[in-house]
């Protein structure tokens, strides 16, 4: 965890409103996020870069939008957006991004510490260009020229850490979802359509609550999988959509305060070009700061596409349990060894990592939902649960992410049918006997059903035994394929 300077460390002193603080001497923040250091060593966790490189987006956004509205002198909105550059590409050339913005998720809930922070590094980053030591931007005698940038009066004008921070969580979470996993769920139902035609024609048995049911086609079992892909994908461009509506511009309460009316607009503009997201203003800059029920909504479909992901992962796991003594009608690719006792043992591993990852977007969608809560993390004019809810949504895009990826290139791709062992399972099934009941009834087809079970014969040799139907007649009754489809 990050706490007070070493004291081996050089440090420098810089002020803020409420005094000094010591600081490293060779950190881009300044007073406000010590404090903030010092005050949440709570997880050791800093809150998620994209976040901070979509706080970089936002505030270059506002500082052209303040110099096209003649509030911001083109010299100082090239500076600041010079220096939103550097933390964009990730402060290489500083150490990193990890090191200049150190402050815990676990911080003030409105994610104001976060705000200030990224305001000290671009003001600081500005000193740096203009070849004056860090710190300086409160300097009297720096701050008159026009090169100077103050990190509240400048990099924070017509801004709010009650409407900076919800949108930057909100562009972050569409960054997220656009480039990565929105492109990783297409893929994966790509993959799970290619096996469905492939596997088309491998009849093999159904099975309702665990128990043999009538025949289906292995390649009509996964093009409910690939479906439920591209549920997912429609799912996401709803939540792009949600999140395109952005605070900004509400200011402290959503009034407003200290902004121009055409501010949140220009930004939003912006920041539609930079992202290639159709980013707006909010309907209601009370509801979007007040409450985060936009955030608590993709979540929730987040947790949608981890329900399905667990779903197509269970099924296969269980389709290629065996692979001589469970159901064995899939070939799962060996990935690595299963056990560091029993030699030759292959196990589902890639199904277990994505159940695992499905589990704990289950978990993120809680948490967030409880931050969403009234009296938890909606109160009054404000929802203060805003990082905690940002860093699980940022996890839950994550997990589904690298989910996908891995069920695509490491299992669905690699995955084989045993198609003799599809035949034998459904010669042996006793569901075979639906097809009939149009022709025998109802009762006699379940009583053909128990025999064959009780004597250890398949409904085809009990049936030709009883000879109540004709082996031509019973085999074209008992053909698989025609069970798979709606039949007069």
């Amino acid at each position: 965890m990050t706490t007070a300077p070493a004291q081996h460390e050089q440090t420098r002193v810089e002020k803020d409103s409420m005094g000094e603080m010591t600081v490293p001497a060779d950190v881009l923040y300044g007073a406000s996020t010590q404090r903030a250091v010092l005050n949440f060593p709570v997880s050791g966790t800093p809150v998620p870069e994209s976040i901070i490189r979509a706080y970089a987006l936002l505030k270059t956004a506002c500082a052209n939008a303040n110099c096209s509205l003649g509030k911001l002198s083109e010299t100082k909105r090239d500076r600041i957006v010079a220096a939103c550059d550097l933390i964009n590409d990730g402060l290489i050339d500083h150490g990193g991004i990890e090191r200049h913005f150190p402050i815990d998720i676990f911080q003030t809930g409105s994610g104001t510490s976060t705000n200030m922070n990224t305001n000290e590094v671009v003001a600081n980053l500005v000193c740096l260009a203009n070849g004056v030591p860090i710190g300086s931007s409160k300097d009297s005698e720096y701050l008159a020229t026009d090169a100077a940038i103050h990190p509240n009066d400048h990099v924070n004008m017509g801004q709010s850490s009650n409407d900076t921070f919800p949108t930057a969580m909100h562009i972050a979470a569409a960054i997220g979802i656009k480039e990565r996993l929105l492109p990783a769920v297409r893929a994966l139902a790509e993959s799970l359509e290619q096996k469905a035609e492939e596997w088309d024609d491998v009849v093999k048995i159904g099975r309702t609550h665990l128990q043999d049911a009538t025949p289906i086609r292995l390649g009509q079992e996964f093009s409910g999988y690939a479906s439920q892909m591209r549920h997912a994908e429609d799912r996401l461009l709803r939540c792009l959509s949600t999140l395109a509506e952005l605070a900004i511009g509400g200011t402290a309460v959503g009034t407003g305060i200290n902004t121009h009316p055409e501010f949140s607009g220009l930004v939003a503009k912006e920041l539609t070009t930079r992202c290639g997201i159709e980013f707006r203003e909010a309907d209601n800059h009370f509801e979007a700061q007040h409450a985060k029920d936009g955030y608590v909504e993709v979540s929730g479909m987040l947790k949608t596409i981890a329900v399905s992901l667990s779903k197509i992962a269970n099924d296969i796991r269980w389709l290629g349990s065996g692979p001589r003594c469970g159901i064995g009608e899939l070939k799962l690719p060996a990935v690595q060894p299963g056990s560091s006792i029993m030699p030759g043992k292959v196990n589902p591993v890639i199904c277990e990592a994505v159940v695992m990852a499905s589990c704990q977007v289950i978990g993120n969608d809680a948490a967030v939902a409880a931050g969403g809560m009234g009296g938890v993390g909606s109160l009054l004019d404000l929802n203060v649960a805003m990082p905690m809810m940002a860093a699980n949504v940022l996890g839950s895009i994550q997990l589904l992410t690298g989910s996908c990826s891995i069920l695509d290139e490491k299992l669905i791709n690699g995955l084989e049918p045993d198609r003799k062992r599809c035949e034998e399972l459904i010669e042996g099934s006793l569901a075979m006997c639906t097809s009939l009941v149009p022709v025998i009834g109802y009762d006699a087809s379940a009583k053909l059903a128990y025999a064959a079970y009780e004597q250890g014969k398949t409904v085809r040799e009990l049936a030709l035994e009883q000879g109540e139907l004709d082996a031509e007649r019973l085999n074209e009754l008992l053909d698989p394929g025609s069970m798979t489809h709606p039949s007069a």
